[in-house]
This record gives C-alpha cells, structure tokens and sequence, in this order.
C-alpha cells in the first residue's frame, strides 16, 4: 500500500466510521488481526456500538504493514456486501456516499415516527438489497424477541449505515408497496421541499375519509353466474353469451359513437368493455387494423384488467400489452404500442409518452377507454391526455382521432345543489371525455333488477356514551404531553412552530386532529437552526410527543365507538412496545405519566357503568336481523382497522354474538404496528366469507367498498361510516342478494343529515342523466362543443403571462465549490429541456467518468458522469452524451449557484424552468466545430 493511498484511507476514515460495522467483515480479515484485536473490536462493538468499533478497526488496520492487507480489506468489503463503500474507496470518490447524509438527516428526524409506525417484517424482503445479510438476520431476530417496535429501531440503525446510493427510494417504493402513511413524510425526490401548512378543515361531520377516485374491480362475467374463489384464474372466456341489457350499454358505441356508460356495480361494465373492443377491432377492413387502449387508474385494476383482456383476446388472435409504473422503466413504451393491437395502461404513463414524444400523438390508436372515468376531472392523468385529444380537434388537425369510452358506477354531481347545476355538472364531464352519448339500461332493467339488486336503506341514530371518565384521563395525559412539545418552542422563541398550537377547535378523539398530528410533523420536518445536533435533537422531540398524541387520538375514537376496554388494551399494546424498544429519556417520561394513571383506566375499564350504548343498538340490530333470517351473511363498515379489531373481539367475547365468528378484512396500507393486510390475505378472508357458511359476518374498512363482488351479502351496516355519493353507492351496492338491507348507525345528527343529502345526490344524479338523454343529439354535441372551445381558452391562457428572459448575463459556480463553470451566454437548449455549454473553456472546467448505466434515451446515448475539475470537490455537474453527430455535456441546474455579474447577487435554482434567462436554441452548425473538439479530446479522458 503507497503512502497515499494510507493517507486517504485516514482522510476519508469518517465515511469508514459512519457506515462499517467491522464484526461483519472480521472473518474475512482473520490473517491479518491477531485474536486479542478481534475479541477487542468486538467487544467495543457490544459495549460502545458500531461505529467505536470501526474506529479501532481503521487504528489496527492503519498500524499493519504486511504487504496486500490493503486489497484484502477491500475484497473483505466486497465479500461482505458492502458495494457502495468498496466502490467509494476504490476509486477514492465519496460522491455517492456523501448525497445521502440528507436522507440519514430525515430519516434522524422521522424514527420516532418510524418507530411506531412501520411494521420492519413487511418491509425488510423489499429493502434487504439495501442491507448486509447479517443484518437483516438480526432485525429479524429483534422482532422476535424484543417486538416489532424494537425491530424497526434496528432497521433505522441500519439503514443509516447504509452505503447503497437506492436505499432512500427503495425504502420509498417499499413504503408505497405498503401503503404506510410515513411514505407521506419519506420525501425523497424534494427531501423535505414543497411541504406546505394547509388550513384544517373542519370535518367533523366526515366520519370516514372521502374517497376522491372510486375504485371498482374487474367484473368477470362467469362470476355473475357461478361465483368462484377469486384467488383461481378466471377460465371465463370460451364464449359466453351476453345479457339483453350488456349489448343495449354496448350498443351506441359499437356504432362508433364517443360514449360514457353509466351502470351499476356488479353488472358486468368490463363484459361490455370486452364486446365493445372486440366488435371494434372486427370492424376493420383486410388491410387495416384497429389499436385500443385501456385505461386503469390502480395498480391492482390494471393487473386484472390485463389479465382478462389477455384471456379473451389472445385465444382470437390479437396481441395484448400492458405497461404500468412498476414495468415502465424495463420495457419501450414505443414499441409496446407499435406491436400491439390492445394496450392495457396506467394513464400517467401515456401522459409522459405524449410529453417526451415516445408516442407522437393519440392518432396512433383507434380506440381509448376510460374506467372509472368520472375521474376526469381538474389535473387527473385522464384529464391530461383528454387535454392532447382536444388540443388536436380544436386545433383543426387532419389526423384521426380515436373513440372514446368512459365506464363508472356514478358519474357523480360535484358541487351541484340542483338538478339544472347536476346536468351542467354531467355537461361537463362529457365536454372532458368528447363524448355525445349517456348509456344507461332502460330496456332491460327488468333484467338488470335480477342481477344487481338494490338494498332497503335504514338510518338509526343510536346514543353517545354520556359521562366519558376515560376520556378524562386521557385527554389529560394529551393536554400534558402537548405541553411538554409547546415548551421546546417557547423555549426557542420558535414562532412558526408555537402557533401550531394556536389552531382553534383542536378536539381530542376526531380526525381533525390526526390532521394537525401530520401539519405538525410536517413543518418539524423543514425546522432548521445553525446548531444542527440541537435541531435534530428537538426534531426527535417533537416526533415522539407527537407520536404517542396520535396514539391516545386512536384510544379515544375506539372508546367512543367501542369498549373502554379495547382502547385501554390498544395503549397497554402501544406502551409494551415503547419500552422493548428504544426507550429514551422522553419515553420513559411519557411512559411513567401513563403508568401513573394505569390502575384508575383499569377500574374504568371494568366498570359495567361504562358500557358504550351504541354497541347495545348494534347487538340489538344483528340479533334481530339474525332472528328473521338465521342464513343472513353481513358486511359491517368501520372507519378505521383499530375499530375491527375491536370489534371482532366484542363480538367474540358477547355469548349472544359469538356464533357469527367474524372475520377481518382491512386495507394494505399501515398505519400501526399489527395492521395491514397482504392482498394473498385479503383474498383469503373473502374466499372463506364466501364459501364458509359459519362464517356470518365480515368486519371491514373502506377497502370492501372498493368492487368487491360478494353477491350472498344481505346485510350491509355503516358503524358511524359515510362518504360522498359515489362512494354510498359503491357501499350499498355490496349488499346484493335479493331482500338485502343497508343501515346506518350513527350518534351524529349530521352524519344521518349528510346520507339523505347523498341520497338526494343519487336522485339529482339520474335525473341529470335523464335530462341529457332527452335532447337531440346534435344540440347536445353542439353545448359540448361550446364548452370545449371555452374551456380550451381558459387553459391556453392560464399562465401565459410568462417572465420577460432576463438577458444579462450570469455566471454559473459549482455548488459545492464555487468555482467558475460557464456564463449563460454559452449554454444552448436541446430539444426543449436539455442544457448544454458551447467552448473548449467549459471543457477545461470538468472531467468525465464512464457512466456506471450507460443506455439510451430518445435522440440521446448517455456515455459518461461529467464532474468540478476543481482537486478535492468533483461535484456532479451532469452527464456525457452523443446527440445525433456530437459529443457534447449535458448539465443540471442544481449543481450549480447562479451569480448576477453586475450585482454579485447569487440565487439556486431547482429546476430549469425556474431560472429565467435568454434560452438560446441548439444550432448544429454552432456546435459543430465545439462538438468535433470535444470529441476528439473528451473521449480520451474516458477511455
């Protein structure tokens, strides 16, 4: 080892520290250290932790002088699994390394946060590439034997050792996967930019969160007939013969008219979908050929949706696609498209496709349907492509455009307060999808009746629990803690975080106040101080108290709807946990104040007195339900999964319950420790309420009113639950079985208020659709005309008022450095978005590195990573590529500081767009004596 390279190794020890933990990589080390330095390092490990250990490791690895330890340490860090830090040290650039200190930084901030929401199993298997194998086997093995919130502390250590460059988007595309609420703060594209304070609302009315998209699964046809579990392949295309009603929803547009269809849940809108594209692609003429493309919003929709269009098209010969977020990286959009007569997409992605030109135009298809398309609306992805259509037919463009087929459940009314404002409210979405036509089933509703019925709707207002003694005590265990958070800022003089807890109307127990929970969060997030170890410090802090305020939040709506019982059991959970984990000083803290006021929650807890009176109306409901009918197959509505499992475990405990043995059914998504169910499980549950006759009643959130077909329920009861129309719809429509009845129970005069309003909704709804369906079709197509043109002025005018191009000239500095870079006199534009610099000066000024994933994008071929020349800073400054004949670089604004020459006024800049100077375009005759420069001199710094 030369003397240099030891140097470096002790420069660049810190990166060393921060991220090995040297037990894992000793057994690869064994010729090198003697056992008494062995046992030493690990001992410091088990005494002072991983990073004291690294520091005797380097001081015993420093002192060796034996001839190729160097190459053995690295070749140990390779073997180990340690890539990123191998890499760092190989070639003595930290670069990589160094970029995610922002990520360690918020992840510092949110383990509180992390702690008590992240359930470490369901994570790990998607962010083990991230992590040495020892130490996914070890947070394992904390999980067993400390709990699942020990598990997590241990994978936010080991995370933050980290030398994988993904790990922040992994753990964010984890996050996502499962649906957890603490991807909302994982911000990893912006960090912790872009967060913003809004007004809380207040929405006390709203007992369950308002599903803006409705979410409906794809209707197989033999389900209708025979229902089957719905985890087996669904063999349902050998021919099956459509119902009367189906083709009449068909028919306007099999005859090549733009329609929205309109028709129930459970009807079989997918069915129509698939005798619509097939009518449509038999149409063309030999020689021609038709290209339909299928729009689905959600992930899991789009992997039905193409699977039954591959199953019924691909026996007849037509070649099914399908490309979604998840597949889009690994696969050509272009040539999906071009080799494939039906395409199945998630709708982002042909945006994207439009705006980068990889799909010139909406000409190349034929045919576009849209399910769930009363979605397109405002800036919805639906909205956005129908912007592309429209630009082209008002734009008098001599190219084709496709039809256009919306399917829904509800075309809703939005803001309508009356049958006029509905139909203009209808008018509208029309206008959005192009569509001159409303499709309803009036022929054959005799026959629809039969197939979907619709249940008798009750409303029971049942009583509040009157004195709450238990939501005493806790409320002022909340008003404690809240205090001991208030004091950090009052101690600082933080202004904007004080007034945080000055927003009036604050209840304990409501979802308004899970909001401010995540407003409060949110804002500790951005919080700086020039001392950064005290602001992580008071982030933590605040984190933590803000924590367990959420979870005595969470006990008091179970105490309000369930037993006093199930919501001190909820916190005894919570409190277990704290202490096997982590359990510093403020957790100990707020841990003794609950314990303190323990024995008096379990005397209240166990007090007959306390009896919540809605449980008694809802025991009365079923057994009385259960009496007329003892084969009656219920689905119970809660608004959160704490409320299941509070109430299977009422209705277990109740003798006169019992005999329904419930089962669960919950959403993906996790929100604390023991919730969240895998979709495999999902499927499970609803096969065996299905299938299982002891099986009576199912207990769910809001994911079983999201298209799940389960024709035996008769009995449908919302528990203090209630949405917008669209949603009461979906909700009723589970209960489908002949005789079925839906209930409302609620203690709130405004929620029983807020159902009949959507039931007039329903009513505004269907006579709007009546009301269009009446005019004469080319009067109708002419308002929508006239809607269309005043829309499309609105938009092309909307933010037309661009900046005026700053044209003095600036100076662009490294970021990291400051040194000088080029003046945006020498930088051109590129196919719009894309930045270069003209000059050999620029040239001088950087030094290039073979690109690590060299591949190609549109007119580009990405070769290298161009970095500061400067010695000691190699900031990332952009990229190498080959455009068309030139070899030129490609830089990003965010390296860079901008400097006024006049003024020395600096400014950063995120974005292009942003940065409002004299764009000059690209001129290949410009760069043609620039680019062969470049050519023959840069690519000999690659080689």
């Amino acid at each position: 080892m030369t003397t240099e390279q030891r140097r470096n190794l002790h420069t660049f020890g810190d990166y060393v520290r921060k991220i090995l933990d040297p037990t894992y990589i000793l057994s690869y080390m064994a010729p090198w250290f003697r056992d008494d330095e062995v046992q030493h390092i690990q001992a410091e490990k088990n005494n002072k932790g991983p990073m004291e250990a690294a520091s005797l490791f380097l001081q015993f690895l420093l002192e060796l002088q034996e001839e190729g330890w160097f190459r053995a340490f690295l070749d140990a860090l390779n073997q180990a699994g340690y890539s990123g830090l191998y890499e760092a040290i190989e070639s003595w650039d930290f670069q990589k390394i160094e970029k995610l200190e922002e990520y360690r930084s918020l992840l510092r901030r949110l383990r509180p946060e992390f702690k008590t929401t992240i359930n470490p199993k369901d994570i790990l298997p998607e962010i083990s590439e991230c992590l040495i194998s020892q130490e996914c086997e070890e947070i394992m093995q904390v999980c067993s034997n400390k709990g699942l919130m020990a598990g997590a502390e241990k994978m936010v250590e080991c995370l933050l050792r980290s030398d994988k460059e993904n790990w922040p988007k992994t753990l964010k595309l984890a996050l996502e996967k499962e649906e957890s609420k603490f991807s909302e703060l994982w911000m990893v594209e912006n960090g912790a930019k872009g967060v913003e304070m809004k007004d809380l609302e207040d929405d006390e009315t709203k007992t369950f969160d308002v599903q803006i998209f409705y979410k409906e699964e794809p209707e197989n046809q033999n389900l209708s007939q025979n229902s089957h579990p719905s985890s087996e392949a669904p063999h349902i295309y050998s021919p099956v013969k459509p119902r009367n009603y189906q083709l009449e929803l068909a028919l306007p547009a099999q005859k090549g008219k733009n329609t929205i269809i309109c028709a129930p849940t459970g009807c079989g809108k997918t069915f129509v979908s698939l005798l619509i594209c097939e009518h449509h692609l038999k149409k063309f003429p030999q020689g021609q050929k038709g290209k339909v493309v299928f729009f689905a919003v959600q992930l899991p929709v789009y992997e039905q949706q193409k699977s039954v269009f591959s199953q019924h098209f691909e026996r007849l010969g037509y070649k099914v696609a399908g490309i979604s977020g998840a597949t889009s990286d690994n696969v050509s959009v272009e040539q999906i498209v071009e080799n494939n007569d039906i395409i199945i997409l998630t709708p982002q992605i042909l945006v994207n496709s439009l705006k980068n030109g990889t799909v010139p135009s909406l000409s190349v298809f034929t045919l576009m349907i849209f399910d769930e398309c009363h979605n397109t609306s405002k800036h919805h992805p639906y909205n956005m492509i129908m912007f592309n259509y429209l630009d082209q037919k008002l734009g008098g463009s001599s190219d084709s455009l496709p039809q256009v087929v919306g399917l829904t459940a509800s075309v809703g009314v939005g803001d309508a307060r009356n049958t006029a404002e509905a139909t203009e409210y209808l008018c509208q979405l029309c206008a959005c999808l192009d569509t001159s036509v409303v499709a309803t089933v009036k022929d054959n509703l005799e026959e629809l009746e039969e197939m979907v019925y619709k249940p008798q709707k009750f409303f029971r207002k049942v009583k509040s629990p009157t004195a709450n003694r238990f939501k005493s005590v806790i409320s002022q265990l909340m008003l404690e803690t809240e205090g001991l958070a208030k004091s950090i800022f009052e101690e600082l003089g933080a202004i904007s975080l004080e007034n945080l807890f000055q927003i009036q109307n604050r209840k304990f127990g409501t979802q308004k106040y899970e909001q401010w929970i995540i407003a409060v969060q949110k804002v500790c997030m951005l919080f700086q101080m020039p001392d950064k170890d005290e602001e992580s410090r008071i982030c933590q802090a605040l984190f933590l108290y803000t924590s367990h305020l959420r979870k005595y939040n969470d006990a008091l709506i179970i105490s309000e709807h369930a037993r006093v019982k199930d919501a001190l059991d909820y916190l005894k959970d919570f409190f277990t946990n704290v202490r096997a984990a982590g359990f510093d000083e403020i957790e100990q803290d707020l841990t003794r104040r609950f314990e303190e006021k323990l024995q008096e929650l379990e005397s209240i807890s166990m007090d007959p007195s306390n009896e919540n009176p809605k449980l008694e109306d809802l025991c009365f409901i079923l057994k009385e339900e259960y009496h007329i009918n003892p084969e009656t197959r219920t689905i119970l509505f809660v608004k959160t999964r704490a409320l299941v499992d509070a109430l299977k475990k009422w209705i277990e405990e109740n003798p006169t319950l019992s005999f329904l043995k419930p089962g669960i059914l919950t959403g993906r998504g996790k929100t604390s420790q023991n919730t969240g169910m895998t979709l495999l499980a999902q499927k499970c549950v609803l096969d065996t309420f299905r299938t299982n006759g002891d099986n009576k009643i199912l207990i769910a959130t809001s994911v079983a009113d999201e298209g799940i077909d389960i024709a035996q329920c008769n009995l449908v009861i919302l528990y203090e639950y209630v949405g917008n129309v669209i949603k009461m719809i979906q909700t009723r429509g589970r209960g489908r079985a002949r005789g079925s009845k839906c209930f409302l129970l609620t203690s709130n005069d405004d929620v029983i208020e807020k159902e009949k309003i959507n039931i007039y909704k329903e009513k505004m709804m269907n006579d709007s659709i009546v009301n269009v369906q009446t005019w004469d079709e080319a009067a109708f197509k002419e308002k929508i005309h006239q809607i269309q043109i005043h829309e499309k002025f609105i938009r092309d005018n909307q933010g037309k008022a661009m900046p005026v191009p700053d044209k003095k000239n600036k100076k662009l500095l490294c970021r990291k450095c400051k040194a000088f870079a080029c003046y945006t006199a020498d930088i051109r534009v590129v196919e719009e978005c894309h930045f270069t610099v003209i000059g050999d000066a620029f040239r001088e000024r950087f030094v290039s590195k073979l690109h690590p994933r060299p591949k190609n994008f549109g007119s580009f071929e990405k070769k290298a990573k161009i970095f500061c020349a400067r010695p000691n800073c190699s900031h990332d400054w952009g990229i190498h590529v080959r455009y068309r004949a030139f070899e030129i670089p490609v830089i990003k604004i965010e390296s860079f500081v901008v400097e006024d020459v006049e003024t020395g006024v600096q400014m950063l800049y995120a974005r292009w767009r942003d940065f409002h100077f004299e764009k000059i375009p690209f001129d290949a005759a410009e760069m043609s004596r620039c680019a062969q420069d470049l050519s023959l001199q840069g690519m000999g710094d690659l080689e």
